[in-house]
């Protein structure tokens, strides 16, 4: 088991807590201010985690306490097993609105029913994700194209505001949960029904105080408790004005949330139909993927900026375990959050145990608060969710990915109309299967060999006996650079840099020629690397581009911030872009080359201009 960045291993188990260190179990330990800064983060991922709880069981149809539930299991299990030290697990709005297309054959009467349905989801998700972990599966999810994600992503958020319009216009939806949610939002609104202005009403004012409470929060750097606050003067609101008090007939103006018992979630062992398991399994195979997807995106995305080594089979592990103990606390199927990790990274955050601070946080809310949750109106959710569509939609990514490459803005296209037309579970499924259609028999090893100048001015592979070039680092890259090749091509890259600056070396050729079809995944990594390097004091050098991948940058405007002069297309002579760029490195270095073995060969070298390429 791997041991979490933040937290170090303490060398005898009798060692004295110095600096304010905290000697925990298993060798650990904790320093008080990274409590403190746990604390902190962990308060304000609560008050987040307390409204979207209610609203994402709002979103799968189900009784809002399952969503709080999950808030408190699934987060607190995933925070005690899982591998990244920021991500905060839970339900969400993706697979929330899955589970409600899964639980769509039952009548909207057999409520008992589809909640038994949902814990047994929850369990057959959990037992997948560890199955998947068990076989060291983990690391195949980064080989899920990201444009499947895109695509995916932008289809949830679409189908996330379209069934929200309802409740905040307060119409009752109509039609089945069995039924397209176009369909079901055009019968709705053709039904003639009248709009509750009251119900929309609190959805503007929801919508107008949730967004100008986050550009204070910005501006000033106040906690993150912008949606909790908005939630409570909206709720309060409606209550004086009597709007969420039943009258005389029993019925409120406009429909509340509904009542959630002060208590924790206890032991209870879902229901198991065989008709239910066979009509579940696709999509609880499909909340799976989708689960393991959303969390290791967002847990290597945070990792990338905090240098942390992320396990992929530990943290798919963590999942599992978390939606398999929420199958049996009644729980509705979670996964990491973007939203939550997020501000659990922004509000400083460092190890796993802020996540056990919001699940503590949001128990101890549940118990004192819980009476007061039916007075939540559910437009000021559905406000809330709107809010949440419109955030998860990345138009950057949207662009970049469709700019990228043909095939990366089919897969986008089909998975997200798939989305919309299917259904996310189908969308999913849809999307892992084009990745292996369409992507990984185009796979090759991605190949990186090191080119040296030898003594004869001769261009060629690096043996073992050649002494190492001290002025510049020259390399070659052969292969696909597909999303499959992107953990390899990152570690040559990580590999280059460290070198480059162990030996003090400021320039890098890297001839590019036999490198094809590169997609977004590569190009992104490419980009990171070349900035990064830039920012290091290193000047990365690209030598034989192809017009596709010249295209491809000029696509994604690279020429925007990186310098024409440092890339070298392929020309006529399909090796002489690779010895300009040596030249054009000799040039800039002149009389300060340091390199021994090169340097006087680089005079004689510039008056008869000669260099040759056995490459």
């Amino acid at each position: 088991m791997s041991t979490p960045a933040n937290l170090k291993l303490v060398t005898t188990p009798s060692a004295v807590a110095d600096e304010g260190r905290i000697n925990l179990p298993f060798g650990l330990s904790y320093t008080s201010d990274e409590f403190k800064r746990d604390l902190i983060a962990g308060l304000t991922v609560a008050a987040i985690s307390l409204p979207q709880a209610m609203a994402y069981a709002l979103l799968a149809g189900v009784d809002p306490r399952y969503g709080l539930y999950s808030a408190i299991v699934v987060t607190a299990v995933a925070s005690i097993f899982g591998s990244s030290s920021h991500l905060i697990n839970g339900p969400t709005s993706a697979i929330s609105l899955v589970v409600f297309g899964a639980l769509s054959f039952f009548d909207p009467e057999q409520k008992v029913e589809a909640a038994e349905a949902m814990f047994l989801i929850g369990a057959m998700v959990g037992s997948i994700q560890i199955l998947i972990s068990v076989f060291k599966l983990g690391d195949l999810t980064r080989y899920i194209s990201e444009s499947v994600v895109i695509g995916f992503m932008t289809a949830a958020s679409v189908l996330l505001a379209l069934s929200q319009i309802g409740n905040a216009l307060g119409v009752k939806d109509k039609g089945t949960g069995a039924q397209n949610v176009l369909y079901r939002l055009w019968v709705m609104l053709s039904a003639g029904d009248h709009y509750n202005y009251k119900a929309l009403g609190v959805t503007v004012v929801t919508l107008a105080l949730a967004l100008g409470l986050r550009k204070l929060v910005r501006r000033y750097r106040l906690p993150q408790f912008d949606l909790l606050v908005t939630l409570l003067i909206v709720a309060s609101g409606a209550y004086w004005l009597g709007w969420t008090s039943p009258g005389a007939n029993g019925k409120t103006v406009i429909a509340i949330a509904g009542t959630v018992p002060a208590s924790l979630p206890a032991f209870h062992v879902p229901t198991v139909k065989l008709s239910w398991i066979g009509a579940l399994g696709s999509q609880s195979l499909a909340i799976a993927f989708l689960g393991l997807l959303e969390a290791m995106a967002i847990a290597k995305s945070i990792a990338n900026q905090t240098g942390q080594k992320f396990d992929f089979n530990k943290q798919c592990l963590a999942e599992g375990l978390a939606n398999l103990a929420g199958g049996f606390f009644r729980c509705l199927p979670g996964s990491g959050s973007l939203s939550r990790s997020a501000i659990n990274f922004q509000a400083g955050g460092v190890t796993r145990f802020s996540g056990i601070v919001v699940s503590v946080s949001v128990a101890l809310a549940v118990l004192e608060f819980a009476p007061f949750a039916r007075y939540v109106p559910k437009p000021a959710l559905a406000a809330l969710l709107l809010l949440t569509a419109a955030r998860l939609i990345e138009p950057k990514r949207v662009v970049y990915a469709i700019r990228a490459s043909t095939l990366d803005a089919s897969v986008l296209a089909i998975t997200a109309v798939a989305g919309l037309a299917l259904g996310l579970d189908d969308a999913i499924l849809i999307g892992v299967a084009l990745s292996i259609i369409l992507f990984v028999p185009r796979a090759a090893k991605l190949k990186a060999s090191e080119l040296v100048v030898d003594e004869d001015g001769v261009v060629r592979e690096r043996l073992a006996k050649d002494p190492k070039c001290t002025a510049f680092l020259l390399y070659d890259l052969e292969g696909e650079l597909f999303f499959g090749a992107a953990p390899e091509l990152e570690r040559y890259f990580e590999e280059l840099e460290y070198r480059a600056q162990a030996e003090g070396i400021h320039h890098i050729v890297l001839r590019v020629k036999r490198v094809r079809n590169s997609d977004l995944v590569c190009l992104e990594r490419l980009e990171h690397f070349i900035r990064h390097s830039q920012s290091l004091g290193i000047t990365v050098l690209l030598a034989g581009a192809r017009p596709d991948l010249l295209d491809a940058l000029h696509r994604l405007r690279f020429e925007e911030w990186y310098p024409e002069g440092q890339i070298f297309p392929q020309g006529n002579d399909e090796d002489s872009a690779t010895l300009a760029a040596i030249r054009d490195v000799y040039e800039k270095l002149g009389d300060v080359n340091p390199c021994d073995h090169c340097a006087p060969k680089q005079a004689a070298r510039s008056k008869a201009g000669r260099l040759y390429y056995l490459v």
